[in-house]
């Protein structure tokens, strides 16, 4: 066990130990830039929600190559 000196010490030690090493903290609310959506992935974005029920079954699945079969068809119609 420590005594609260011997922590208050080696706690001063780290600090002191990050500051000399030139180390910054990045604060914790940056948050990382987004990317900008390009016109392109706009448009694919809708013709693929436009497109996907129709290679989808009844209960939400895929059909055989639906998924391939939609994409294809949403990169057709965002091609236009």
């Amino acid at each position: 066990m420590l005594t609260l000196d011997e922590y208050m010490a080696l706690r001063r030690l780290i600090t002191s130990e990050r500051e000399s090493e030139g180390s910054t903290l990045v604060p914790a609310a940056s948050a990382p830039k987004r990317r900008r959506v390009s016109a392109y992935n706009r448009r694919y974005k809708a013709a693929f929600k436009k497109v996907a029920p129709r290679y989808k079954l009844k209960n939400g699945n895929w059909k055989s190559n639906g998924f391939r079969s939609a994409v294809r068809a949403a990169h057709k119609m965002a091609k236009k």
